[in-house]
């Protein structure tokens, strides 16, 4: 049975980046969730997904296909993963799109992505123009982190990817057992 994998989950490319570079570090092979195929061979499985309205991209069906492998989670999100609040939700939300014996905290972790509106498509411009407008709106004690975020880049162009932020998953991956 071959060791670990990493697959990532990616509408618009950070976290294809970010998985680019784990791979890189750590000699780990890496596959789109389109791509990926045997799963079950691996005896780890490291998957990286965008975060979409809080969910993981690609997350719930991947983890329908597993049987028992161990699960690494790695998010990644427009909000800073250092919010306690926004964390918990996410954390959450995994939680509903996975079955129990697959959600263990010590292996979440959370990077920080990035936004692009003239690479948007159609579908998430309208749902981020719905937000925008609707958050607008509301006072600035009743907004939390996310919704902070999405008025601050609303329409923007900003890149908050930081490679150096995949040191504690390295770690984390090392210290488990050798990397392969």
């Amino acid at each position: 049975m071959k060791h670990s994998i990493i697959i990532y989950g990616s509408q618009y490319g950070t976290t294809k980046r970010y998985a680019e570079r784990l791979s890189d570090i750590t000699g780990i092979k890496r596959v789109s969730r389109k791509e990926a195929k045997g799963v079950n061979d691996y005896e780890r499985v490291i998957y990286m997904g965008g975060l979409y309205a809080g969910s993981v991209f690609g997350l719930k069906k991947l983890a329908a296909t597993l049987t028992n492998q161990e699960l690494v989670i790695v998010t990644v999100g427009l909000v800073n993963p250092q919010d306690k609040e926004n964390i918990k939700y996410v954390r959450g939300n995994i939680k509903s799109q996975i079955p129990n014996r697959l959600y263990n905290e010590d292996k979440i972790f959370h990077l920080r992505g990035a936004i692009d509106y003239s690479t948007m498509g159609i579908k998430h411009k309208l749902m981020m123009s719905f937000m925008h407008h609707r958050l607008s709106k509301m006072p600035e004690e009743k907004l939390n982190a996310e919704s902070k975020t999405i008025l601050e880049t609303y329409g923007k162009t900003v890149d908050y990817v930081d490679f150096d932020t995949l040191q504690p998953i390295v770690d984390a991956l090392l210290s488990v057992s050798d990397v392969s």
